[in-house]
């Protein structure tokens, strides 16, 4: 069997990566589909504590929070000085070392935010 020629430009020095069907940088490439925004929740934030998958270290998780990347970062970097712990915001969801769910829920109701104590 013959396979169909589906080679071109892939790499350009001045464009970088290049779109195969339309040969135009990707930053600019017309034929792909749009990028999928983020889902909107139910407008509750849901704070949490986790330990799975983390050799048995707490973790206080918040999600929910309908914010874009660089607020969503603006945040989390307050909420960790608040608790004075280190942290990471992953997809969407914000991760703080150590068991802080007291300390979040209240800073995030000062900040007017509708939020739940979720998990056990």
């Amino acid at each position: 069997m013959h396979k169909p020629h589906t080679g071109g430009l892939v790499y350009s020095t001045e464009g970088g990566r290049m779109c195969p069907a339309c040969r135009q940088a990707l930053a600019a490439c017309s034929c792909r589909a749009p990028v999928k925004t983020r889902a909107c929740g139910d407008g509750t934030v849901r704070v949490s504590c986790e330990t799975k998958g983390r050799g048995g270290k707490a973790v206080t998780v918040v999600r929910g929070l309908d914010l874009d990347s660089v607020a969503l970062a603006a945040l989390g970097k307050r909420l960790r000085t608040a608790c004075g712990a280190g942290g990471a915001v992953k997809d969407g969801v914000l991760e703080l070392q150590g068991d802080h769910r007291s300390r979040v829920v209240e800073s995030l109701k000062a900040d007017g935010w509708t939020v739940k104590l979720a998990g056990g």
